[in-house]
């Protein structure tokens, strides 16, 4: 009989088992999904870090230290109410694993290198954490939508963004497998708020100045589906998913 660890290599054979929960698709939110069935308050039972929005797309959600805060389409920040409910989301119990001291000025794509580099596996996901000052950072923050919901890709076409300069917070969110491309982002999603909890929103580009980067593996990825009828009914795999994904987290 062959144990389920067999062939694995002595780094993966210890591995300690870390769950990451998930409400919804990325792929119902492209299909204008915006309302769900969780509250605020039923998520943070799930984690206490992580990501995500709000019912009508009412604006981005970041999750720290077991506190949701809700980011406005102005940049505003507010605490959320623990009944506002969600479509989409990503939380965990963030414990970090490896932390390595951020290189002065580096762009986002210096960090996605650094990040790359920490990791054991890309077909792992990752939840990640940069704290200390940026240089500059731009951010965007969906806009609450109203019925009949359209797709994504044109809620999302003429957001408004804004640059916050010389500020201190928080980035935080996941690094994602390629393969989950519809279950979630690929790559890195982060959401930031400044240490004053008062401005924020999805991260498009920054330089951050100095800090540092916290990961933590996740080995177990847990869906919970919407019990609704625009879920059950909803196109969860369009022939441009790639594009719409693209199109929505990147704004190009």
């Amino acid at each position: 009989m062959t144990t389920p660890d067999m062939h694995a290599t002595p780094v993966t054979r210890h591995l300690v088992r870390h769950e990451v929960f998930q409400t919804s698709l990325m792929s119902a939110l492209l299909d204008g999904i915006y309302d769900g069935e969780m509250t605020v308050a039923e998520l943070l039972g799930q984690g206490s870090f992580g990501l995500g929005t709000f019912n009508g797309l009412d604006g981005e959600m970041i999750i720290l230290d077991g506190r949701c805060w809700q980011m406005r389409s102005d940049g505003g920040v507010r605490p959320a109410k623990l009944d506002a409910r969600t479509p989409f989301a990503v939380v965990t119990n963030f414990v970090t694993d490896i932390s390595e001291a951020v290189p002065e000025h580096s762009l986002r794509s210096d960090l996605s290198k650094l990040v790359d580099s920490l990791t054991l596996s890309p077909n792992y996901l990752y939840a990640v954490r940069f704290t200390g000052e940026f240089d500059w950072i731009t951010t965007r923050t969906v806009r609450r939508q109203a019925k009949p919901y359209r797709r994504m890709v044109e809620t999302t076409d003429n957001e408004l963004t804004l640059t916050f300069e010389h500020v201190t917070g928080v980035m935080g969110g996941f690094r994602t497998p390629v393969y989950e491309q519809g279950i979630s982002v690929p790559g890195c999603h982060v959401h930031f708020v400044d240490d004053a909890r008062t401005r924020g929103g999805h991260v498009l580009d920054f330089q951050m100045a100095s800090g540092t980067v916290e990961v933590c593996l996740g080995t177990d990825l847990r869906l919970s589906l919407p019990r609704t009828h625009e879920f059950a009914e909803a196109d969860l795999a369009p022939a441009n998913l790639e594009d719409e994904l693209q199109r929505t987290e990147s704004h190009r």
